[in-house]
């Protein structure tokens, strides 16, 4: 970036600075009053800001003009120039937000190594603050199942790119994980990571809480969208947003600026947007109520996050990994797992996902004793009151059921359980149950049982065309 824009209300001073600048490389650009600038600074904001304090036939003057550059255009430095300058209105300017301040007749070489360091402490401060945030530890990523490495993978694809990102899947498999994990390794890290809860916000002040306020009483409320300039924004189930702010967020994506609820002048924000949902949005949009337009630019890049059953592999490492944050944050018991506890988390149905994981963790974790590995009695619906040790509780509908034909629907289900449970791989499976790999696969096909890929994760099934047949 090389545009500055020049504010003086002397002709010859304006056009003297051009002079110089362009010499020096630079492109610029004149204002004369308070008007033109703030024209300029709306029309597109400047790499930097040279601006006098003493403006003629302004309605503001240049600490006025500071105070709204820096409040809704914090990126763009402003080096104060004056006649009448004095230390009084040199410390005035730098509490603003002035870079620098230069005195009237200025020094040709001045300006220039003045203008030059501005720009390059400007670049410098960004690339430092991204080291310092390089430190954030909450998007780790756990797993080693085919569906986490093509998710991981798919990841790592987009964190160096500004293309808007959507991620589906099911409630609670980690789908701001995944985003902030792209906020992390963007080039974007020293930026904040903004999140906007659509389901949380009542729909009348979903514009306040997004574009921010201002009022007479209480001056300039700053919105999420202005709070994540420089970074990224998380629109979490982006299908709640209210009709009437999707087409607002749309031209917010188009143009990248927008005007707060009461205010007049257009803040310019520099984003990238990442959305969620666990809806089927071509549903939605044929229902009317999601616009086509929002989806189709939100919608670039689409990322399906696999659910808690498509990476049952994952499991055990997972629920250690929480583990050992419950001791870190809170003091919990540092436990081992028991291979009968992994087997039979590995089995369970989770329709709450990884969050639901998380919360039967924390729970084993506060409720049962702190020595001693983690038995699978301690997991929910596992502890059967008054039951006798060792005993299997049958179901209803298997206890009416013949032996034979009991066993074979206990075997297909068992081997069904267990295919998924190590990902579709055979040879894992056949050597836990303790069968040879030829005799499983026979096994297989005369219970009807057939893999197939989903979400680059082999799955078991019933074959429908064998059932049909007995």
């Amino acid at each position: 970036m090389s545009d500055i824009l020049i504010v003086d209300d002397e002709r010859d001073i304006r056009e003297l600075i051009a002079d110089i600048l362009k010499d020096e490389g630079f492109a610029t650009r004149l204002a004369a009053n308070s008007d033109e600038c703030m024209a300029e600074m709306n029309a597109e904001a400047p790499a930097l800001m040279i601006l006098d304090i003493w403006l003629k036939d302004s309605r503001m003057d240049g600490i006025d003009i500071l105070k709204t550059v820096k409040r809704d255009n914090p990126d763009v430095p402003i080096i104060i120039i004056s006649g009448h300058g004095n230390i009084e209105i040199a410390v005035a300017a730098i509490k603003q937000g002035a870079y620098d301040f230069i005195e009237k007749p200025f020094n040709i070489d001045q300006l220039t190594v003045v203008v030059a360091r501005a720009m390059e402490t400007s670049r410098l401060r960004r690339e430092n603050a991204s080291l310092r945030r390089r430190d954030v530890s909450v998007s780790d990523m756990i797993g080693t199942s085919h569906a986490f490495r093509s998710l991981k993978w798919q990841l790592d694809k987009v964190t160096k790119s500004n293309g808007r990102v959507m991620l589906t899947g099911q409630p609670g498999s980690g789908k701001e994980l995944a985003a902030r994990y792209i906020h992390v390794n963007s080039n974007r890290a020293s930026g904040p990571f903004v999140t906007v809860t659509s389901a949380s916000v009542e729909p009348e002040r979903m514009e306040e809480v997004l574009f921010g306020r201002e009022t007479p009483e209480r001056g300039v409320e700053k919105g999420l969208l202005e709070q994540a300039h420089g970074g990224i924004v998380y629109l979490d189930e982006v299908a709640d947003m209210p009709l009437g702010t999707q087409s607002k967020i749309l031209r917010v994506l188009t143009e990248q600026q927008f005007t707060r609820v009461g205010g007049a002048d257009r803040v310019r924000v520099d984003l990238r947007v990442i959305s969620s949902t666990t809806r089927d949005l071509s549903a939605e949009i044929a229902a009317g109520r999601f616009r086509q337009e929002l989806y189709d630019r939100l919608n670039v890049v689409p990322i399906a996050v696999p659910s808690l059953e498509e990476r049952r592999e994952d499991i055990p490492e997972l629920a250690r990994h929480f583990i050992e944050a419950f001791n870190k944050s809170q003091g919990l018991p540092l436990r081992e797992i028991s291979e009968e506890a992994e087997a039979l988390m590995q089995t369970m149905g989770w329709p709450g996902n990884i969050r639901q994981l998380r919360n039967v963790i924390e729970r084993v974790l506060i409720l049962g004793d702190a020595s001693g590995q983690i038995a699978a009695r301690e997991l929910p619906g596992q502890a059967e009151p008054g039951g006798e040790e060792g005993r299997v509780v049958l179901s209803g509908g298997l206890a009416t059921l013949p032996l034979r034909e009991a066993r074979e629907l206990f075997e297909r289900e068992y081997l069904l359980t267990q295919i998924n449970r190590f990902g579709g791989n055979i040879s894992r499976t056949a050597a836990f149950v303790g069968m040879e790999r030829s005799a499983l696969h026979r096994k297989l096909k005369s219970l009807g049982v057939v893999t197939t890929s989903k979400s680059g994760a082999r799955v078991a099934h019933i074959d429908d065309d064998a059932e049909e047949e007995v």
